[in-house]
């Protein structure tokens, strides 16, 4: 009888994504300190704290939140421990905020990181106190960094200023709970949002939903999400249109597919087992949900392109649309300022054509690139929301393009004023810009950060007008507040601008 190869599940996931910029990654540190504390990783749960821990130049993560969707048993709480231990030694989170669907799962987590904590003198001696009782659990060190456990529940977290929130059982997470979280790490500097479950049960998995959706669009557009770092091990399983000898997708009794499902097959999981489980479960969609990662996600209208449709905007795509000006360019920014984008707009076909410039990390780079394209292209007028984020580069800006505007004219008198829209004009430029769309007189060609945007964009009300807003953290609409500008750019006169105290854009 042959040998059967041995079965070894697949470290990297199917599906991926993560920001782009980083410098460095906090964690071999963070495996280090785990491996002294017994707890050895393998390959795939050291892999997503390498991704997961990366830093930016600026010392800040890189991903705000970070999502790790596994099948049941392959050791997801492996990773949430050593992401504890580094937070509480490591890197001095004040507070770490770890929560379940249940509490019982949170008591359990809380005993099995205890054990590491007290079983290792190094660590055992920085305790202060640990509380296992009716009111609080917790772990608090000498130096001040404490451990949170709690259930997810509408009150549970309130209050709470979390450096790190960990909500294991992600697909039991909703609204409601997010609501009594996120606000928690508003007023943080540095924080980071961990979510590790399995996949998707229906209704009950809302927001592991929305992060799926996020990744599946990144990977459609080729552009990577600049806040998320999604993992999913999961299969691409067959539909009904499959023919028999389908190869593109995977079948429940593929071995193959049980490695690419679970990355602890061989390590946790014996081949044995999945079998037996298999044959238990039968054809009902349990083990395709529980043992390869076929989930059940709802949909959610709000995470749909609310303002502008899909189809309406890729309609006006036209990967020959260009202008040769007069141009107008704009700059925006997100209120984190980690993300900031260039604009420029210009007549094309008796219509506008709008063309994202420049879409990068942080906003050290704007003015150089900014005085680069002056100088090549000599805009009508440059644009920028004053109350906005990119404000604040107003100055710089304004003194680096009337440097250029005195060499080129030679003449050492030249200003160039940075255009700021007053609060009644943002409501014409939002108006101007839908109004291009639905009457089909604006194009561009197809661009991921302005279709990535507008699926993230939603309306504030601004008077008896609208202006953009983006639906929550984690959303850049930079490139679409920029076009925006652009476009009201090509017929503003040029004057000196009034200053504005109310911003237009809402970063909710």
């Amino acid at each position: 009888m042959p040998v059967e190869p041995e079965l070894r599940g697949v470290q990297t996931p199917r599906l991926f994504t993560a920001p782009p910029t980083f410098v460095s990654s906090a964690a071999r540190e963070a495996v280090e300190l785990a491996a002294m504390a017994g707890l050895t990783l393998f390959p795939w749960q050291q892999h997503v704290l390498d991704v997961g821990m990366r830093e930016r130049k600026d010392g800040k993560w890189a991903a705000f939140e970070c999502c790790v969707n596994v099948p049941r048993q392959n050791g997801k709480g492996g990773i949430i421990e050593a992401r504890e231990l580094a937070g509480l030694f490591l890197l001095k989170e004040h507070l770490i905020i770890h929560s379940a669907h249940e509490f019982k799962t949170s008591r359990v987590a809380f005993q099995r990181i205890q054990s590491l904590i007290l079983g290792t003198p190094d660590l055992r001696k920085r305790v202060k106190r640990v509380l296992n009782n009716t009111t609080e659990t917790s772990i608090t060190l000498t130096t001040g960094q404490s451990l949170q456990f709690i259930a997810r529940s509408g009150g549970s977290g309130r209050g709470w200023t979390g450096d790190c929130n960990i909500l294991d059982e992600a697909m039991s997470l909703g609204d409601d709970a997010m609501g009594a979280l996120m606000p928690t790490m508003s007023a943080i500097e540095n924080p980071q949002l961990w979510y590790l479950g399995s996949a998707g049960i229906g209704s009950p998995s809302v927001q592991l939903a929305r992060l799926r959706r996020r990744a599946l669009a990144a990977r459609e557009a080729g552009q990577p999400d600049p806040s998320l770092a999604y993992f999913e091990w999961s299969v691409d399983p067959h539909v009904d249109e499959c023919s028999p000898d389908c190869t593109k997708h995977d079948g429940s009794d593929d071995t193959a597919a049980w490695a690419r499902a679970n990355p602890s097959l061989g390590y946790l999981i014996s081949p044995e087992f999945v079998r037996n489980e298999r044959a238990s479960l039968g054809n009902g969609g349990i083990f395709e949900r529980e043992r390869l990662g076929v989930g059940d996600y709802p949909s959610d209208e709000a995470d749909t392109w609310q303002v502008i449709s899909e189809d309406a905007w890729r309609s006006l795509a036209d990967k020959k649309s260009t202008t040769e000006g007069p141009y107008s360019f704009a700059i925006d920014a997100t209120p984190e300022r980690d993300w900031a984008a260039i604009v420029v707009a210009g007549p094309w076909m008796g219509g506008t054509h709008v063309e994202s410039i420049e879409h990068r990390t942080g906003m050290g780079w704007v003015v150089e690139r900014a005085k680069a394209l002056h100088e090549k292209w000599r805009p009508r007028c440059w644009v920028i929301d004053g109350g906005g984020p990119a404000g604040s580069l107003i100055p710089d800006l304004e003194d680096a393009l009337s440097e250029v505007e005195q060499r080129l004219t030679k003449n050492p008198e030249a200003r160039v004023e940075v255009v700021q829209p007053k609060v009644r004009e943002i409501a014409q430029a939002v108006g101007q810009f839908y109004d291009a769309v639905a009457d089909k007189s604006l194009s561009h060609i197809d661009q991921a950060p302005l279709a990535v945007a507008l699926a993230g964009a939603q309306k504030r009300p601004l008077g008896d007008a609208w202006a953009w807003a983006r639906r929550g953290v984690g959303v850049d609409i930079s490139p679409l507040v920029a076009a925006t500008l652009a476009k009201w750019g090509l017929s503003v006169e040029i004057e000196e601008p009034e200053q504005e105290v109310e911003p237009w854009v809402a970063y909710g």
